[in-house]
């Protein structure tokens, strides 16, 4: 494994993809950082960047990537190495790849220009982002061998978590505005990994006002450590469950 994982990861570290994503990321960091005045409000702006630009980009390479390399797992299933050796393998080493790359490209302006709590729950929300959105690129990948249908099911999913998935909660909250759905929004907040980010750095930021009472609901449960700890779990199960799911399909899978 740690053969195919250092091949993996030196193939796409030097990926010229990665290495423009790194660059503008870190363009754009520093550039929103030395804009502001305030170093809060850069934070707050690089947010949006990093709950749409990051898993878009995550989503999308991987997919590519994993449809690029269909030879080279050909090749290697053909060897006495096991399926899901070689499955993790590539996922460890895009997870890792592109972590490193936000970690370059936002972690070291956010540490440069707010070292602080908030700043560190922002790179850790970014880097599990980045891992929770190559999970699902694998499975978007294992559901189907057309190359066309699986970068179209990437960008559905991204789609789906980023916009489709906000509108759906606007519309019953519309709906039901009769209702108290506070406490349900909490729930619905571990639906979707994008939502469970934001709310984390927006509680975290000590904006929760803007969110009106439902603001108040989410700083009750979000705002211990109980309540941080399971936000975490729930991504941790974002980053297990569709990997399991590629997994279990890659191992059946007739190449």
């Amino acid at each position: 494994m740690n053969k195919i994982l250092k091949y993996v990861i030196v193939d796409i570290v030097q990926n010229k993809i990665v290495l423009i994503y790194t660059f503008l990321l870190l363009l754009i960091s520093m550039s929103v950082f030395n804009l502001e005045n305030n170093s809060a409000k850069g934070l707050l702006s690089l947010l949006n960047i990093i709950l749409i630009i990051v898993p878009l980009i995550c989503i999308i390479f991987s997919t590519i990537y994993i449809y690029n390399s269909a030879e080279f797992i050909e090749l290697l299933v053909s060897q006495p190495v096991k399926r899901k050796t070689i499955w993790m393998s590539l996922f460890a080493g895009l997870s890792a790849s592109l972590a490193l790359a936000f970690f370059i490209g936002a972690g070291i302006p956010i540490l440069l220009y707010h070292a602080d709590g908030t700043g560190m729950m922002m790179i850790a929300t970014g880097l599990c982002l980045t891992v929770v959105f190559v999970s699902i690129a694998m499975f978007a990948a294992g559901m189907t061998r057309d190359k066309a249908k699986g970068i179209g099911l990437s960008i559905l999913l991204w789609l789906f978590f980023s916009l489709i998935f906000d509108a759906i909660v606007l519309f019953l909250l519309f709906q039901f505005q009769d209702y108290p759905l506070e406490r349900i929004m909490v729930f619905l907040s571990f639906l979707n990994p994008i939502d469970l980010s934001r709310i984390q750095i927006l509680l975290q930021m000590d904006i929760s006002a803007l969110m009106g009472y439902t603001g108040a609901v989410f700083r009750e449960f979000f705002d211990n450590g109980t309540g941080i700890t399971l936000s975490f779990v729930g991504l941790l199960i974002w980053t297990v469950w569709p990997v399991y799911l590629s997994l279990r399909r890659f191992k059946k899978k007739d190449l």
